[in-house]
């Protein structure tokens, strides 16, 4: 019987994929892969499957979800592993849920595997806890891109009023709006607010910067790009100064 696991491939580095997406992945017949995927992942399946790319990059869709979620259920009539690989994790704003109600529909077997989100992982690889004592108990992730006709929510700006850690996915072309309208909620221009291009990669970019100044510091990144917005930040400016500082002594 035939199964398609709906597979998180994590943030990028090929390290942080788990052992179970790892295992399946060299199962596999089929690999249906988003353009968030590392690559390198790939060589990892048996030379006989088939890898198909359904990559979406800003707005820009080599194949519509309807016809994706047909596709895996065509796979699924031929083949016995099909692997739905994305970035991060399934579920986190990947359109995992749709693509699994939709097999359900067919009567297709699935299953989740999760993937370590970027929404955490990013930040941490560069030196931000996303909650940390003292600065945020609470953390909140949201997609920056707002259509509300295609099934976006529209953002209730005002929820964003307490110092909790903010992530915001798919953010880069937003980030002007999103600085103001943190600030037209009350928050100071000199709020701190980072922009991670590229997160756990090896060309990977950090920019720190405050509300008021950081589109122009961060307007031209490589995607993908994830957005943090709170004083947790300020844990990265204190382990970068303490680190330097340990540096120095040996030097």
């Amino acid at each position: 019987m035939a199964k398609v696991y709906l597979t998180g491939a994590g943030p990028g580095d090929i390290e942080l994929l788990t052992l179970k997406a790892l295992r399946v992945i060299r199962e596999a017949d089929v690999i249906i892969y988003d353009r968030l995927v590392n690559r390198d992942i790939l060589k990892e399946a048996k030379e006989a499957c088939e890898c198909i790319y359904v990559g979406k990059a800003n707005r820009h869709h080599i194949m519509p979800q309807e016809e994706i979620n047909r596709l895996l259920y065509e796979k699924a009539l031929i083949f016995k592993n099909i692997v739905r690989l994305k970035g991060g994790d399934s579920v986190v704003f990947g359109r995992g849920g749709e693509e699994a109600l939709f097999l359900a529909s067919k009567g297709i077997d699935f299953e989740f595997i999760p993937g370590i989100t970027s929404a955490i992982s990013v930040p941490e690889m560069a030196n931000i806890p996303i909650t940390h004592r003292g600065k945020s108990a609470s953390f909140r992730v949201v997609t920056a891109y707002e259509a509300p006709e295609k099934g976006y929510a529209q953002i209730d700006w005002k929820i964003f009023k307490e110092d909790e850690t903010i992530i915001f996915l798919m953010g880069l072309h937003q980030l002007r709006t999103i600085c103001t309208q943190l600030i037209n909620i009350g928050k100071p221009k000199t709020y701190p607010i980072a922009v991670i291009s590229r997160g756990s990669r090896k060309d990977e970019k950090v920019l720190i910067g405050t509300l008021e100044n950081i589109y122009e510091k961060a307007k031209s990144l490589p995607t993908p790009v994830l957005i943090v917005v709170g004083r947790v930040i300020e844990i990265r400016e204190e382990i970068m100064e303490k680190v330097s500082c340990h540096i120095f002594r040996h030097l």
